[in-house]
């Protein structure tokens, strides 16, 4: 090991590694609709990955957040308050205080959610921006002259929205600013938007092909810090489709037009701009100007 390499490993081991997993609970996914016992296996396997993050450095901090189609409650840790634990021998008690508080609090949400009558797309975006909140926080926290690696891990199986889009652009690029990477992991769809977030801030994107190595897949590609990832062998990025997707039909347009003031875009031309209702003069027709009569020249 050379001098460079022996300084990067020593700053490694001296700062704080934050993990902000966004976890997708929202029951309209098709993963959940498909068999409702899948959640139980996604939560189990997040479990194991946030103490497996923790067991790398006492440093290490996790946060896990739910994300539903009503509204984004944190898992944990829990705000001004610790779930009661009993000493369990042969366990780390911060493991057992990671299950039993992610698994009491899910299950307090999801006993008091409201009832579905139609599928609802979830409040990703959101739950994305009070991740970038919370890793704020505790970055103004921090003793002087310690470093803070943050990230962000989205678990989703559920589709995007359109009507989020420019949620979406604001998190990517508040992360980008803020060095704090989006890393996504897709059970179900490929997801255009997430994957232009993990490009813009040089995170991890994977599809996971079978939901019963989920453990696996988080292990190998998402435990590594951004800073080792170089050094190992991991899935090719996906090539990103950098297309915008239009306000009112919500689908992917390569040529469309843009409002001037939100910068909403629509794949045809409306002289009502639908998201901040700006109105605009229609183009009308080119006026037409008269010729010139020539003068009659003198004899």
């Amino acid at each position: 090991m050379d001098a460079a390499d022996a300084a990067t490993s020593t700053e490694t081991e001296a700062s704080i590694d934050l993990l902000v997993v966004v976890l997708d609970t929202n029951p309209s996914q098709h993963v959940v609709r498909q068999n409702p016992q899948n959640l139980t296996q996604i939560l189990e396997a997040v479990i194991a990955f946030g103490n497996a993050h923790l067991m790398q450095k006492a440093q290490n901090k996790l946060a896990v957040l739910s994300c539903s189609h009503h509204a984004t409650d944190f898992l944990y840790p829990l705000p001004g308050r610790q779930v009661e634990l009993r000493q369990v021998d042969g366990q780390y008690e911060v493991f057992s205080l990671v299950e039993k508080t992610v698994k009491q609090q899910l299950g307090s949400i999801l006993m008091n959610a409201p009832r579905l009558s139609s599928p609802c797309e979830s409040l990703l975006a959101g739950s994305m921006s009070m991740a970038l909140c919370y890793i704020s926080r505790l970055q103004r926290n921090i003793g002087a002259g310690v470093k803070m690696h943050s990230r962000i891990l989205v678990i989703t199986g559920s589709n995007e929205c359109a009507s989020q889009y420019m949620t979406y652009m604001n998190v990517f690029f508040t992360a980008q600013k803020l060095n704090i990477v989006i890393d996504t992991c897709a059970l179900d769809k490929t997801l255009s938007l997430l994957q232009q977030g993990c490009d813009i801030t040089n995170g991890q994107f994977l599809k996971v092909t079978q939901l019963d190595g989920l453990l696996q897949y988080l292990l190998w590609v998402f435990l590594p810090s951004p800073q080792m990832r170089h050094k190992m062998v991991l899935p090719p990025p996906p090539k990103v489709d950098y297309r915008a997707s239009c306000f009112c039909h919500r689908e992917l347009i390569d040529i469309g037009y843009v409002c001037s003031v939100c910068l909403s875009v629509f794949c045809k031309y409306s002289p009502i701009c639908t998201t901040c209702h700006t109105i605009f003069k229609m183009p009308g027709p080119l006026p037409i100007r008269p010729k010139k009569k020539k003068k009659p020249e003198k004899m």
